[in-house]
């Protein structure tokens, strides 16, 4: 609010001046209360509505990847299989099923370790050409009129590539597959901290709109 008071000063010989009619602007204490109040409540009420919100979040994504997983009733070898193998990194999950993010991503692993013997650690989209190439060397040496030994070693050839690729097409899928899961499940974990701290905020900034409420109540009008 803008008031009128008359204003003093001192001039250097010691002689008191007034003035009047300058315009001060007042502002009470206890407008300035109720608008930091104001907005630390909309604060509160707006952090705990995320934490929830994140809690749902969380909620759902560890629920969504432990039922879609747990559904493809995958488990890992037993724990001595995976020692042969080489795969002391997963021991600690052997013979265990994957319903959870963390076993998504370490059976993701152990099926990538599988696909990089199958063909040199060609993948999929790899033997695209050299499968056509195979093929199509049928096609010509047939049409050529090659002798039938030749005929089934191309062919043989031909065949190979194409089962290399459907497993890795298999295997490649799958993993893609673990690994969304285990996005999702990191995605929920992030979700599940984020709504902590959330409520963490939102329960401070309630003890401060209760403690400038009690202030409030104690400021004593300006007469």
């Amino acid at each position: 609010m803008t008031t009128l008071t008359p204003h003093e000063a001192m001039t250097p010989s010691g002689e008191r001046l007034l003035f009047t009619n300058e315009p001060v602007v007042a502002l009470k204490r206890r407008t300035i209360d109720t608008v930091l109040i104001s907005f630390g409540a909309v604060l509160t009420a707006a952090l705990l509505v995320a934490g929830a919100l994140l809690t749902w979040g969380a909620s759902f994504a560890e629920d969504y990847v432990g039922d879609e997983l747990s559904s493809q009733n995958i488990t890992f070898p037993p724990a001595a299989a995976l020692e042969e193998e080489g795969r002391t990194d997963l021991v600690s999950f052997g013979g265990q099923a994957v319903d959870t993010g963390e076993e998504a991503e370490a059976y993701a692993s152990f099926i990538n370790g599988h696909l990089e013997g199958i063909a040199d650690g060609a993948t999929y989209a790899d033997l695209g050409g050299p499968e056509r190439a195979a093929k199509a060397a049928v096609v010509e040496a047939k049409a050529s009129g090659a002798d039938e030994a030749t005929i089934a070693d191309l062919q043989g050839e031909a065949t190979a590539l194409t089962a290399q690729r459907d497993t890795l097409f298999k295997g490649e899928t799958l993993r893609g597959l673990l690994l969304t899961a285990y996005a999702w499940s990191t995605v929920g974990r992030i979700a599940g901290y984020a709504a902590l701290a959330a409520f963490a905020a939102g329960g401070v900034m309630l003890v401060l709109v209760l403690l400038g409420l009690r202030h409030h109540h104690k400021v004593v009008q300006p007469s």
